[in-house]
């Protein structure tokens, strides 16, 4: 038997047995218990337990989708999805880079918060929404890139089932199809019990760098820079200096993108196959904008015949910055929901601001799952920052309560804050503000113009920021 299949085989009959003994589990515990997980139909047990399906794209940008205004972006079914769901075009991420944007979905706290950085040291005890899922009977899998912390077998923060899986680079499907398919099986052996999945990829992160038969698919696109705006021409820019070609570049690109939506594709289609599509949510995501074309260490010789910086042509969608940055095109991400008959189908929402420490408690109560103690552990609604924004989901019109607030895991860090359409930045030598009403580029600084909303906001970070570690651990 084929290697591969063999794998898939094995991972399969192990997803089912897991789920057995999940059932099992479930069926034991105390008529109360059972009465809860079943307490609003009693012809279906799950009725008020949708499946949640979370997928994130790893530096994806704001613009980076068809349906979010690519000019030749080629992205049918996640354009079909936001087509059957809801797109929404503020939403903001809780960090610049890859495991404080993680920590945010995972814990509902700002990831500065944290005194000892994620990735090395992991949550420090903090109650993860995976958790609170799990005590309420869910089964929950977590497949694809990691990057929260120094463990990440079974039982971790209360996933029954990891796969930290990298890229497949020699898959025909693209370099994330094989954790999309450990993902799938998971939901086949899963399918009879509501589950939780995290299915978290490597495209679009640097290296881009996809096989022929993906990139030619994209042989007629060349490249009008006047279809994209001016913190664009800064990549194209540098593309060439370090020896690129603008067009094979962006096919490249483009076909990294393609093939991640044709992942996604296929799962969608296998939650239609099982019959789960009606009471399945799907969330579709990225975890910061997209990355410059040059980060450290990344080579940058002109005469090399082949470097995959040259690739890195993610496009913010005329915002400013990207990843690494605290501008627009580095916190803001696509955001598309689709549950059938309960999220609007086909709304395209412009104003709804909200973010991924919204995650944690949205989830749980579109799952009916209380945010509070349990016989584990003691759980309070004040542990977490985040906020129940799945109103919003539903096709309310409006955005979070509490401002927003971006800085990194640096004592002395620049700090951003979102008030309303007010954006501030603040750092040793400068302050900024933007109205992102008329300015959404944030090109024209306002602050001197605005003094008392410079003045309020200041003092709304500055209170903020006396909240936060005054020393920060990594480990070297």
């Amino acid at each position: 038997m084929h290697k591969r299949a063999a794998m898939r085989m094995d991972r399969r009959c192990f997803l089912k047995q897991c789920a057995l003994t999940a059932g099992a589990s479930v069926l034991g515990r105390s008529a109360s218990a059972r009465n809860a997980l079943a307490r609003s139909s009693s012809a279906d047990p799950r009725a008020d337990k949708p499946n949640i399906v979370f997928i994130l794209a790893d530096d994806l940008g704001y613009g980076d989708l068809a349906c979010y205004g690519h000019p030749y972006a080629r992205t049918p079914e996640l354009d079909k999805l936001a087509s059957e769901g809801t797109r929404f075009h503020r939403f903001y991420v809780t960090g610049v880079t890859c495991c404080p944007s993680r920590t945010g979905f995972m814990t509902s706290r700002h990831p500065s918060s944290y005194p000892k950085y994620m990735a090395d040291f992991g949550f420090a005890g903090r109650v993860t929404v995976t958790e609170l899922l799990q005590q309420a009977g869910y089964r929950t899998g977590h497949f694809g890139k990691w990057h929260m912390g120094p463990r990440d077998e079974d039982g971790t923060y209360g996933i029954d089932h990891i796969e930290t899986i990298g890229a497949t680079k020699k898959d025909p499907g693209g370099r994330d199809a094989g954790l999309f398919e450990a993902a799938m099986d998971f939901i086949e052996a899963n399918k009879d019990v509501p589950f939780y999945v995290n299915v978290w990829g490597h495209i679009t992160h640097y290296p881009v760098d996809p096989l022929p038969p993906l990139a030619e698919r994209f042989a007629d696109v060349r490249v009008d820079r006047s279809d994209f705006g001016k913190h664009m021409q800064e990549k194209f820019d540098t593309c060439e200096r370090i020896g690129g070609d603008v067009n094979g570049a962006m096919r490249d690109y483009l076909g990294d993108v393609y093939s991640l939506d044709s992942q996604v594709g296929r799962l969608l289609r296998k939650i239609d196959d099982l019959g789960l599509r009606d009471n399945t949510i799907v969330v579709f995501s990225s975890d910061q904008g997209p990355a410059p074309v040059l980060t450290r260490n990344k080579p940058t010789d002109p005469s090399l015949t082949h470097n995959p910086s040259r690739n890195m042509l993610g496009y913010a969608g005329g915002l400013r910055g990207g990843k690494h940055t605290q501008y627009e095109g580095g916190v803001r991400a696509p955001f598309i929901v689709r549950w059938p008959n309960k999220v609007p189908a086909g709304k395209v929402n412009h104003t709804s601001i909200f973010s991924g420490m919204d995650w944690l408690p949205s989830a749980c109560a579109v799952a009916d799952v209380p945010v509070k103690s349990s016989s584990r552990r003691s759980v309070h609604p004040s542990m977490f920052e985040g906020e129940d924004i799945s109103d919003i989901w539903l096709g309310a019109d409006r955005s979070r309560v509490a401002p927003l607030f971006w800085k990194t895991s640096n004592v002395k860090a620049r700090i951003s804050m979102l008030s309303g359409n007010w954006k501030l930045h603040v750092s040793r030598n400068a302050i900024e503000l933007y109205d992102l009403a008329t300015d959404p580029e944030e090109r024209r600084n306002v602050q001197g113009k605005h003094p008392e909303i410079v003045s309020a906001l200041r003092k709304q970070v500055d209170r903020w920021n006396e909240t936060l570690p005054t020393a920060y651990a990594k480990k070297k």
